[in-house]
């Protein structure tokens, strides 16, 4: 295996970067083997199946691939295919599957029964690799797909370098999803390990949220659009707001959200994304590393914590009972696997800043938890107010700031909210919204945030995926946050009532700086 040199994160890679997805209508040009470790769980049944196969009846595999399954439990590959037809019918956005289509598809599904940590399956997947490569008579882009929990990864990366399964460093890719670390110091080892035997350009760190339409479409309106720029930085913004809340609990999710916490499951990775596209400096082009390295340097940027910057600008909780939809749902100490006196927190919220010229002293304001009033992903930019008022006071009782307000979810919008004059004799201001909806403007479907990124990993394009460096400072970051929970332990758990909007150390938190949080407007969610 060829070893990496020089920057271990170089910031010029593929010369195409994702210009390769504009100019290719299909990726019929070379073969495709996916092999995926945890064929039988949970995400591949519901994520990686149905995205593969809305792949395929889009027209975008090639007609040469072929999907391997791993797992232990013992299966033939028929018995494998039926499995995989029920997830498809249950979880594909495109409904049921076409008995014709799913025929020709099911015929490259293989399934091999597996032990992750024994070298002779990484033997007997490499003849499968050849003898299809044989058949094809040409090489084929492998991707592993590494759908298992965190304690294989070491395992598998250093068999399947052992095996030197994936020497053809341009035509093999190494999936990985999160968690990547569980700390600095985790992450760090596992990115030296690594990069000890793949090169970078091999290593696609998954974080699903970047796949989202919506959250795509963030490059495209900030950077394909004149009008934005010049407004985008601490002379027109006020503050910067990104919530990500969800109704359901950890459920059957216990032991690992023990282990893990809002702040891990949620700020480290998504929604550090979304601020570093909110954030980040022009790029020259669209190639991956560009981006990349662009959103490595917003994080280099944020301000690091000190023990009182924790006390002042951060705020957690735990849910207690409640009532959701009519239905009593219990505390996060009640639930399976959860332990009773447990420290784990299900709410976080946090006051960032980006040192720079462009956004010096703009608040950032990100807050996540479950057991929420409502299940939404929304970024809201408030721009400060007008200098100077030249309507009467009666004009403006209902006076609010400009805002632009980016629905991930559960509606996909972006709405920018205005002042304008009701209609009437009179002069009386209120605040209208010019939206773009996905569902309206366009009648085409929109992809799953796995079919986006498995085709982008098919095309060698790493744009949406996280890079080393990014991990580490994103870890950086949080650290100190993190030890400090840990090493002190909260005396009020439970903090909030289910089905709230969190506890009021959030409230209180913006509160300070005269803002609050903000949310969808209800006259214009979705029915």
């Amino acid at each position: 295996m060829k070893q990496p040199t020089g920057n271990r994160y170089p910031v010029t890679g593929n010369k195409t970067g994702r210009t390769t997805k504009f100019k290719t209508m299909n990726c019929k040009s070379k073969p495709d083997i996916f092999i995926i470790f945890g064929g039988t769980g949970d995400l591949n049944s519901r994520k990686l199946a149905p995205a593969l196969y809305n792949l395929f009846i889009d027209n975008w595999l090639p007609p040469q691939f072929s999907i391997i399954g791993t797992g232990r439990t013992k299966l033939t590959d028929e018995a494998y295919r039926n499995n995989l037809l029920e997830d498809i019918n249950q979880f594909s956005r495109s409904g049921h599957a076409d008995p014709a289509k799913w025929q020709e598809f099911s015929q490259h599904i293989f399934y091999q029964v597996s032990d992750l940590t024994k070298i002779e399956t990484y033997q007997e997947l490499g003849d499968r690799i050849k003898k299809h490569q044989d058949e094809w008579q040409k090489p084929a882009t492998i991707i592993f797909y590494l759908a298992v929990s965190p304690h294989f990864f070491k395992p598998i990366a250093e068999n399947i370098a052992a095996c030197k399964l994936a020497d053809d460093v341009d035509n093999t890719r190494l999936v990985i999803e999160k968690p990547f670390g569980n700390d600095l110091e985790s992450a760090t080892a596992l990115n030296k390990l690594l990069g000890s035997m793949f090169e970078e350009k091999q290593i696609y760190r998954i974080d699903h949220y970047l796949g989202k339409e919506t959250v795509q479409n963030i490059l495209a309106f900030r950077f394909a659009n004149s009008i934005f720029e010049p407004i985008w930085n601490r002379n027109y913004i006020e503050y910067v707001q990104i919530s990500v809340t969800e109704k359901l609990g950890v459920e059957e999710r216990g032991d690992y959200y023990e282990g893990s916490g809002a702040l891990r499951d949620m700020i480290q990775n998504h929604i550090l994304q979304l601020l570093c596209l909110i954030a980040m400096e022009p790029p020259v082009n669209f190639e991956g590393e560009e981006v990349r390295s662009r959103k490595v340097d917003v994080l280099r940027a944020m301000r690091p914590f000190s023990s009182e910057d924790v006390r002042k600008h951060t705020a957690r909780g735990q849910y207690g009972d409640g009532w959701i939809q009519g239905k009593q749902v219990p505390c996060y100490r009640d639930e399976p696997k959860v332990s009773p006196k447990s420290n784990t927190e299900t709410f976080a919220a946090i006051k960032f800043f980006v040192d720079n010229w462009r956004w010096q002293n703009v608040p950032f304001y990100v807050r996540t938890g479950k057991r929420m009033h409502e299940t939404a992903s929304v970024i809201t930019i408030q721009f400060k107010d007008v200098p100077h008022l030249i309507f009467p006071g009666e004009a403006t009782d209902n006076w609010q700031q400009n805002r632009l307000i980016i629905s991930i979810q559960p509606e996909m919008s972006i709405r920018l909210q205005v002042q304008a004059k009701r209609p009437g004799l009179d002069i009386v201001l209120n605040t209208v919204d010019m939206v773009f909806d996905y569902e309206s403007a366009y009648s085409s479907y929109t992809p799953e945030a796995y079919e986006t990124l498995l085709l982008d990993t098919i095309l060698g394009d790493q744009t949406l995926f996280m890079r080393g460096d990014q991990v580490e400072a994103a870890w950086a970051l949080i650290m100190p946050i993190l030890n400090s929970w840990q090493n002190r332990k909260s005396v009020n758990f439970p903090n909030y009532s289910a089905d709230s909007w969190g506890p009021e150390l959030a409230e209180a938190l913006i509160a300070r700086d005269g803002f609050h949080w903000v949310t969808l407007p209800q006259n214009n969610k979705k029915k």
